[in-house]
């Protein structure tokens, strides 16, 4: 199994951006500087998230995309306010490889259906947003983790795996944005119950918390802050990776020695024996 490291970016009109637990999120810069950063770290594959879609019920990340595809040669997902099949036409057509649905696979179940029998399974991937209750069950949420929608992942991830999905893209509201660890617990809840590929996010902070993959079937990682801070950080000296966004925050120094680059995180995971692309 070779597991697959991606990169993240969450897009809120012109900027990226990122939070804590998908909230209070905070302008790092521009999208295509760090997309082009990451593909030449060696990333995998590329998720662009359009954050606010679900208040403007649609997905304005074509511009991105065509961009994008342009220069970038590596598999890349778009997510946020894909409900019909136009819109993943719309998306794959300005260059994605893949789509990411959540909210409106929860509406209507069946879109999971249409959309893999309409465009195949390896391109539909659904997203879960999963926020772990008092009692120690783990249900799904949407909006940004805002929206509680009483379904159990454990019956969710049976479902849209029956309905054909290719591909689920499992989000820890919990850990997200806190680079303290993902939540091994919701990962081997789901991963006891997949036959798909799953991807986890949601928590990664430093080389010691891959190591989780070891022998096991998942498909990979993602994450956003440990890269964006590495960025940042090697960076500071480039004018245009300072141009927009809390500059403030971006020079006082919070970003220093927080980060990780893609190609440490694989010289690791080649070290102890995790398989993983490497050039």
């Amino acid at each position: 199994m070779i597991h697959r490291i991606i990169s993240r970016l969450d897009i809120k009109g012109p900027n990226l951006v990122k939070g804590i637990h998908l909230e209070g999120l905070r302008v790092l810069g521009k999208p295509e500087l760090l997309a082009r950063y990451y593909y030449e770290e060696g990333a995998d594959e590329l998720m662009y998230q359009d954050v606010v879609a679900s208040l403007y019920e649609r997905n304005s990340l074509e511009n991105f995309v065509e961009k994008t595809a342009e220069k970038i040669f590596i598999p890349l997902t778009v997510g946020g306010g894909i409900r019909k099949i136009s819109d993943i036409k719309r998306i794959l057509r300005a260059g994605a490889d893949k789509v990411s649905i959540n909210t409106a696979a929860i509406n209507r179940p069946e879109f999971i259906k249409e959309a893999a029998e309409h465009f195949g399974a390896s391109t539909i991937v659904v997203s879960m947003e999963v926020i772990r209750q008092s009692y120690g069950s783990y249900f799904l949420f949407t909006d940004n983790g805002r929206e509680y929608t009483g379904i159990d992942v454990k019956k969710w991830v049976e479902k849209v795996q029956s309905l054909g999905a290719g591909e689920i893209f499992l989000t820890s509201v919990d850990r997200e944005g806190t680079m303290k660890g993902l939540d091994t617990d919701l990962i081997n809840t789901v991963s006891s119950e997949v036959s798909i590929p799953l991807i986890c996010h949601g928590g990664f902070g430093n080389v010691g918390h891959i190591d989780f993959l070891k022998g096991t079937h998942i498909g990979g990682v993602a994450a956003a802050s440990v890269f964006h801070y590495n960025y940042l950080a090697s960076n500071k000296e480039d004018p245009y990776a300072f141009s927009e966004g809390n500059t403030d925050y971006l020079k006082s120094g919070i970003v220093k020695n927080k980060g990780l680059s893609i190609s440490e995180l694989k010289n690791y995971m080649l070290s102890r024996g995790i398989n993983v692309r490497h050039s």
